[in-house]
């Protein structure tokens, strides 16, 4: 059976071509100052080497060419599925450890959490009155949140596309980082703006997608790596943890390795992580391993990954020992977050005819 056609997410139904949906070479090969990117993560736990192949190494890149970045620690989604945020202070500190180890430089990326900023949180209002609740119910994105948590639906989380557009609009975002099946979900962040400008005036620019090609790491199970899976490989873990994680990483009964992503995709993620991590690609390893069996595939991929992972591992035990650092690079943020979330709200409330 011939394998199904999927839609060109880069066009509209009737062909035409979407200019609002971008690839990073494109960003970087036009005009890279003239975009401002509004990108995050919720701090529900450790980053692992999924986030480093996939978005970080986007913000670095993006960051390297002088694209302004901002990212957003959304501390207040946490608990949107879950009751219990745990040691969120903690979480954050770590996450933002993290993101400096990797590259991230707080002199050129703006890093800043939710619960710093409140005209983010103002601005949900009058966006939720641009929205209805049938829209919010059927967003795609959050039915498998909702499905993923086994818990019942929250406000907060039914709202929460909404208040991703907040993030986004409140400091003029013009492309937000995504992947294909997201972005239904920033085409809700594009009609608020578009419903704005038509009720109050031209206000805000209706974002687009810098649609990311990382690859999907898996985890050392065989399903997508996760924060609180207890299958990943964790950024700050050390060279012992690493290797203990890939040693019982799944893999198959067949002796020869090939890399079949569909057929045999525990053997293609070792394959993937170790090409990732010594910048060759997974057909190559797989023939340089070639009959080795799992054994020696392992044992490459460990010794890749180690070893890539060791300068990030050093400058974060560097930065670790400083107590200031985390709550410094967050104050800094806040400053130049709240900065542009203000103005925002002032335009928007002067737009609605809300202030003398």
């Amino acid at each position: 059976m011939p394998a199904p056609v999927l839609p060109d997410v880069r066009a509209h139904p009737d062909g035409r071509p979407r200019p609002d949906v971008l690839t990073l070479d494109e960003v970087l090969a036009a005009d890279p100052a003239a975009h401002r990117v509004l990108t995050g993560d919720r701090p529900t736990g450790p980053l692992h080497v999924g986030h480093l192949f996939g978005t970080l190494a986007t913000r670095v890149a993006l960051q390297r060419h002088g694209v302004e970045t901002i990212v957003v620690v959304a501390d207040y989604q946490v608990i949107a599925d879950r009751e219990d945020a745990g040691d969120l202070p903690g979480t954050i500190r770590e996450v933002v450890l993290d993101y400096l180890a990797a590259g991230l430089d707080p002199g050129a990326t703006t890093i800043f959490t939710h619960s710093a900023v409140p005209a983010v949180h103002q601005l949900m209002l009058p966006f939720l009155s641009l929205v209805s609740v049938a829209e919010l119910d059927r967003n795609p994105t959050v039915k498998a949140e909702q499905i993923a948590s086994g818990r019942a639906l929250s406000g907060l989380l039914l709202t929460y596309p909404v208040h991703q557009a907040a993030d986004v609009l409140s400091v003029h975002g013009t492309l937000v980082p995504c992947g294909r099946d997201q972005l239904p979900h920033l085409e809700l962040t594009r009609t608020i703006a578009r419903r704005f400008n038509r009720r109050y005036g031209p206000v805000f620019e209706e974002p687009g997608a810098l649609l990311s090609d990382a690859p999907l790491v898996l985890g050392t199970d065989g399903t997508k790596m996760g924060k609180s899976r207890g299958n990943a490989i964790e950024l700050r873990a050390d060279a012992d943890a690493t290797a203990a994680a890939l040693r019982g990483a799944r893999t198959d009964a067949e002796r020869v390795i090939t890399y079949e992503p569909e057929r045999r995709p525990e053997v293609a993620n070792l394959l993937l992580l170790g090409a990732l991590a010594a910048g060759r690609t997974p057909q190559d390893l797989a023939d340089e391993i070639g009959d080795g069996g799992a054994a020696a595939l392992k044992r490459y991929v460990t010794d890749a990954m180690v070893a890539h992972l060791a300068p990030l591992r050093a400058r974060r035990t560097e930065l670790a020992r400083d107590q200031d650092v985390v709550t410094d690079v967050l104050a800094r943020g806040a400053a130049r977050a709240g900065e542009l979330a203000d103005a925002t709200l002032r335009t928007v409330r002067a737009a609605m005819r809300q202030t003398a």
